[in-house]
């Protein structure tokens, strides 16, 4: 009977540091999870920074975005019509409109400048001078904008129809696109917004198909602004090849042989050998040989081309390219400007 009782004291014992460790494991698996993950930085270290690497390749915005790191506000302008109201005193509620020199004629105060404010830091110069001079004690003061002076931004460059367009308040980029009909089949990938209020700061944004990234590029745009849709770089293939004209440089990249499979390849009695391109230099125009030839049989380096290039591909029945002969292939390019796609 003893050893009976022995045996179900030891039984008891294990039974019970089985349950107590079986405890702890539960409770600090339970922990773990709840805990919040610890952030790895790009070098792979541990750290508490929140940045998010945008991607770097040229599709990225648009195809990286190249945009103001910090929001927009808009500030007050010359022409605006204000609402300032101070609260419990509705007798100083008045609608005021900003002169040509910044100036608004207010109650209690007269001349005060706010052009060039924001609506908090016009809020607070009122306040303070209502303060100063003993009027209040702690205004409690309303600036509110009822009216821009031109409703409208101005939308210009690459698109289908320019011209201004209303808008009310703040709007998005693409917004305002849509207004002016889209951009154009020429329109490159950098377009540059001027807001009022910043007219020596324009920001340059690059847009992009990519919908992952294209969110980035649709800042705000307010009354006021001017946005300019730029030209997308054109390089022209001429001479004996099977579609001559301008093919745009879709992301701004293109080499040489892309160009020369837009325009569908040379024909059979191009002279590979004999090509040049054509390049705008601030020394004036130069010509560069292309060995074609070698560079279809990639035993050449393929090189990249930059915008208004002319590839120009003789025929091998044709003497080599003169310098007489440069203003009639410049001329001939512009004459085959027929625009199409990358």
């Amino acid at each position: 009977m003893a050893q009976f009782r022995e045996v179900i004291v030891k039984q008891s014992s294990i039974s019970t540091w089985t349950l107590a460790a079986l405890f702890l494991f539960v409770t600090n698996l339970a922990a773990a999870q709840t805990a919040p993950p610890q952030r790895t930085d790009q070098a792979g270290t541990q750290g508490d920074r929140s940045t998010v690497a945008l991607p770097t390749t040229p599709s990225a915005v648009p195809a990286a975005v190249s945009v103001e790191k910090t929001a927009v506000v808009p500030a007050i302008g010359s022409g605006d019509l204000l609402k300032v109201s101070i609260l419990g005193a509705p007798e100083s509620d008045q609608e005021v409109r900003v002169g040509a020199d910044g100036n608004v004629s207010l109650h209690f105060l007269g001349e005060v400048h706010l052009a060039g404010l924001t609506i908090e830091e016009a809020e607070a110069e009122i306040t303070k001078k209502l303060v100063d001079r003993g009027f209040f004690t702690d205004p409690q003061v309303s600036v509110f904008v009822k009216e821009y002076p031109t409703e409208g931004v101005s939308v210009l460059g690459e698109v289908k129809n320019p011209g201004v367009y209303p808008v009310l308040g703040s709007r998005r980029l693409f917004d305002v696109l849509s207004l002016a009909g889209g951009t154009t089949e020429k329109a490159g990938e950098v377009i540059a917004v001027t807001h009022r209020n910043r007219p020596q700061e324009p920001v340059t944004i690059n847009r992009s198909g990519d919908p992952s990234t294209a969110a980035q590029a649709n800042v705000e745009v307010f009354p006021g602004d001017t946005v300019v849709v730029g030209k997308a770089g054109i390089v022209y293939v001429v001479g004996d090849v099977k579609k001559t004209g301008g093919y745009i440089m879709e992301n701004g990249h293109m080499t040489i042989l892309q160009a020369l499979s837009m325009a569908e390849g040379t024909n059979p009695d191009a002279n590979l050998k004999k090509a040049v391109l054509i390049r705008n230099t601030p020394q004036g125009r130069q010509q560069i040989p292309l060995d074609l030839k070698n560079v279809l049989a990639a035993k050449a380096q393929d090189m990249p081309v930059q915008p208004e290039d002319i590839i120009f591909i003789p025929n091998s029945a044709a003497k080599s390219v003169g310098k007489r002969s440069l203003e009639a292939i410049v001329q001939t390019a512009v004459g085959a400007a027929i625009y199409r796609p990358f």
